[in-house]
């Protein structure tokens, strides 16, 4: 990674995916989330991979998630730029304007949160 990349928030690193993220890759990668809402919240986390802002927030996000005890939520990871329909479908189907960063928290297969940019914290799942 070129030292421009670094402050910029250029290619993302091989093997920089943190343990906790499953991935949202497919339409049925959503409905297994939704699905799983109803065990436990669920954190979706949309990230513009080329956006440096957003990949600020998902840094101090993971170091939020890294840093806490005691999580009952599942956290997702969806790259919008790699699956925008996803991404639009999530919003379409939760009536929830689109944004990133983005994180949306879902319980019971309904969106009971969501925010961008800096309100994006972990206090979010927690309340």
């Amino acid at each position: 990674m070129s030292f421009l990349d670094k402050i910029f928030g250029g290619k993302q690193e091989q093997g920089d995916t943190k343990s906790f993220w499953k991935t949202i890759k497919s339409e049925e990668d959503l409905e297994k989330a939704i699905k799983e809402s109803y065990e436990t919240k669920v954190a979706i986390f949309k990230h513009s991979t080329s956006c440096f802002i957003s990949k600020t927030v998902l840094k101090n996000f993971e170091k939020e998630i890294e840093n806490s005890e005691d999580l009952k939520s599942s956290f997702y990871f969806l790259d919008l730029l790699a699956f925008r329909p996803i991404s639009n479908k999530i919003a379409e189907d939760f009536g929830i304007r689109h944004e990133s960063p983005q994180l949306i928290v879902i319980e019971n297969g309904n969106a009971i949160s969501n925010a961008s940019h800096q309100d994006i914290s972990l206090s979010q799942i927690t309340v």
